[in-house]
């Protein structure tokens, strides 16, 4: 089933999502809707805050943005209870969207390389290192579960230019191919 994306203003947005255990209610059935969800949207990557969820669950699919034959690089999976142990690698710039804020984009500068422990969907701890845009990915996803939105990385100057866009999008006045839910204002 294809939820609704929850659009910048959302309270669930700006929360510190809470872990989950292995028996939650429903997680099969969240995680179909959320891979749906995802590509209705035409999405890389869909956290739990962004359908309203304030849990540590996020999905990753960078797969389809590889280049034909290099599909391998990629990877497709669920990250549940997530925790950063390290992040390293040469900063680099690269131009990131959210499809909680759409139709807004900006350069964020990330570190190159990510070391994750997480749990998989069959609740199967990992731990795994992940660079390029496969860290970039989960970075911005892994934000989501703290509550920070990739707005939050921008340049001053660049937060300065989008504020009244940014605020048309809170008021829900954007347009979009997918449905997103607004805060009450």
């Amino acid at each position: 089933m294809i939820l609704p994306i929850y659009a910048l203003g959302q309270p669930v947005l700006k929360k510190m999502a809470a872990p989950i255990t292995k028996d939650y209610e429903g997680l099969n059935e969240l995680l179909e809707n959320m891979w749906e969800t995802m590509y209705h949207a035409n999405g890389v990557g869909l956290a739990a805050p962004q359908i309203g969820k304030a849990i540590r669950l996020f999905l990753v699919d960078t797969v389809q943005t590889m280049d034909e034959g290099k599909e391998d690089e990629g990877i497709k999976r669920a990250f549940i209870n997530a925790e950063k142990i390290e992040e390293g690698g040469d900063p680099w710039e690269y131009e990131e969207g959210c499809l909680s804020i759409p139709d807004i984009r900006g350069d964020v500068k990330r570190p190159a390389q990510i070391k994750l422990k997480y749990m998989d969907e069959n609740f199967e701890e990992r731990i795994e290192v992940f660079n390029g845009i496969n860290a970039r990915v989960i970075q911005h996803e892994y934000d989501h579960t703290d509550g920070i939105l990739f707005t939050e990385h921008l340049k001053p100057l660049k937060r300065r230019m989008l504020k009244r866009r940014l605020e048309n999008i809170k008021k829900g006045k954007v347009d979009c191919d997918y449905k997103l839910k607004f805060a009450r204002l």
